[in-house]
């Protein structure tokens, strides 16, 4: 009984330090070259909101925003120094992004071909959050910024650090 014990915790052993050295081990994506600075942030009381507008070409343009339960807003100046990146991120929310200067270029994690989409000064889009993890990086010759307007549940991190998904060669 003794000996067959003894074999037990041998081959579990062996099996742990196998996985140690062996597994590929799931790092976040610090962000380096990049920096967020809040410059206004406030809580919002749950809301539901519909708005619609008939153009002159009668098409209607609608808009909806509602939340359950408090949220946090910001509003945030971000700067990515050349070569900078956010690293791969996601947040619990959706946030509005206006680039104001300089070209950021924005890479998703379920994109098998990484395809890049570029942002120039005077663009804006929109990242939806949520399970959407993503990078966004400065390949252009001169700093860029972006203002972001944040929206997220109350009291929650605004940015989740991810895992490189393996997709890009960066």
């Amino acid at each position: 009984m003794r000996r067959k014990l003894t074999w037990v915790v041998l081959l579990s052993a062996a099996i742990m330090v196998t996985a140690l050295f062996h597994a590929s081990p799931a790092w976040a994506t610090p962000a380096n070259g990049f920096t967020s600075t809040p410059l206004a942030q406030g809580q919002f009381d749950q809301f539901n909101i519909f708005n619609s507008f008939v153009l002159p070409d009668s098409q209607v343009w609608l808009s909806r925003q509602w939340t359950k339960g408090l949220s946090d807003g910001a509003v945030l100046i971000n700067v990515w120094q050349l070569g900078g990146s956010t690293g791969w991120h996601t947040h619990p929310g959706h946030t509005l992004i206006f680039v104001t200067a300089g070209t950021v270029t924005q890479y998703q994690s379920d994109d098998p071909n990484c395809t890049p989409h570029v942002y120039t000064a005077g663009m804006a889009f929109v990242d939806a959050g949520g399970d959407h993890v993503h990078i966004v990086r400065n390949e252009g010759t001169i700093p860029a910024q972006v203002i972001a307007i944040r929206l997220i549940p109350a009291g929650q991190p605004g940015r989740i650090d991810a895992p490189a998904p393996g997709n890009c060669p960066f």
